[in-house]
């Protein structure tokens, strides 16, 4: 049975809980859950750069605590802290105990489990509004970075004809998975990758990740996103936004919508050539 990394940030301000979720993904962690006074993230036990976040700790002026849970704590802690996501009239997520509710157009299912992508945090919400304003239908979709797959199965409730969904984290694939047994999904092709060397070309491409790892990528991504193809990107504080435009608009042309939540943002893209 596996066993997992619990650090608890407490008595941090949501300032700093914000470079926190931007920043923890790159030392190894993929959950992260937001209290009342702080912060908690997770990891698989022994895939963590402590010595990387002791550093960042101390630049940060911060403190936390930690714990090692087995699978089932962490579940069963996950669980009585889930509450559903509500994008008025328009979606609403929830976990299979939470009952369903009317007057939504769309209803995802999802697993509250490790991975990062359940529509709490601004980052899955701007990317999900984001996606209601484009037009899915017969189109191929690449998620990079799918976490929980949120976005893969909306893009198939939007109308995509096959969507890839790729991720680094083992844990991540796992949850992808069930999440696509609960919603009934048939068009998503699931993949464990680091980069996007064996990927397929697409007409829309969806990435709620990081700076570092979006600016890496963006090479790579401009080559997969076809001509009129749509990027929509998240994972960016408002701070990013000069750098993440000084390096995509030379490949995809001028931001088409900015979308911003509580110090994060979010931009489309229409690749112009």
């Amino acid at each position: 049975m596996m066993t997992y990394l619990e650090i608890h940030f407490n008595e941090i301000s949501p300032e700093t809980s914000d470079v926190l979720v931007a920043l923890l993904p790159d030392l190894g962690f993929s959950g992260m859950e937001e209290t009342a006074t702080g912060l908690k993230a997770y990891a698989t036990e022994g895939q963590v750069d402590l010595s990387a976040l002791d550093a960042l700790c101390a630049e940060l002026s911060i403190k936390y605590t930690n714990a090692v849970l087995k699978e089932e704590n962490w579940n069963s802690s996950w669980e009585s802290n889930f509450d559903p996501v509500i994008l008025p009239g328009k979606i609403h997520v929830r976990a299979h105990f939470h009952p369903p509710l009317e007057g939504f157009e769309h209803e995802i299912l999802i697993t509250p489990k490790m991975s990062f992508g359940t529509g709490h945090h601004a980052t899955t919400r701007m990317m999900m509004l984001g996606m209601l304003e484009m037009d899915f239908t017969g189109k191929e979709v690449l998620d990079f970075g799918t976490g929980t797959g949120i976005l893969a199965i909306l893009a198939e409730r939007l109308g995509a004809s096959s969507i890839e969904a790729i991720d680094n984290d083992h844990w991540s694939i796992s949850n992808v998975n069930e999440n696509i047994q609960l919603n009934a999904a048939r068009n998503i092709k699931v993949s464990l990758a680091e980069n996007l060397v064996d990927v397929s070309p697409c007409d829309i491409l969806l990435a709620n990740i990081n700076k570092h790892v979006l600016l890496e990528h963006a090479s790579s991504m401009s080559k997969l996103l076809r001509p009129d193809g749509f990027l929509l990107i998240s994972g960016l504080l408002a701070a990013d936004q000069e750098d993440i435009e000084a390096v995509f608009t030379p490949m995809f042309g001028k931001p088409t919508n900015l979308y911003s939540d509580n110090g994060w943002i979010a931009l489309a893209f229409k690749k112009e050539f």
